[in-house]
């Protein structure tokens, strides 16, 4: 069984970004009803993309 262990969380900062609104609206209709607030979304697509790229090397 895997122990407990109290998370970190990690530190942050702030950027402003512009999308593009349909972008936006499509991130909406995917989240809506969803534990999952837009940032959240965001930030778990741009880890993907991340790893993607890394699997391309």
């Amino acid at each position: 069984m895997k122990k407990f262990k109290i998370p970190s969380t990690p530190s942050t900062t702030n950027k402003c970004i512009r999308f593009p609104n349909d972008v936006i609206e499509n991130v909406e209709k995917a989240i809506t009803g969803k534990d999952c607030t837009f940032t959240a979304f965001v930030i778990e697509a741009v880890k993907v993309a991340l790893e993607n790229l890394d699997e391309d090397k």
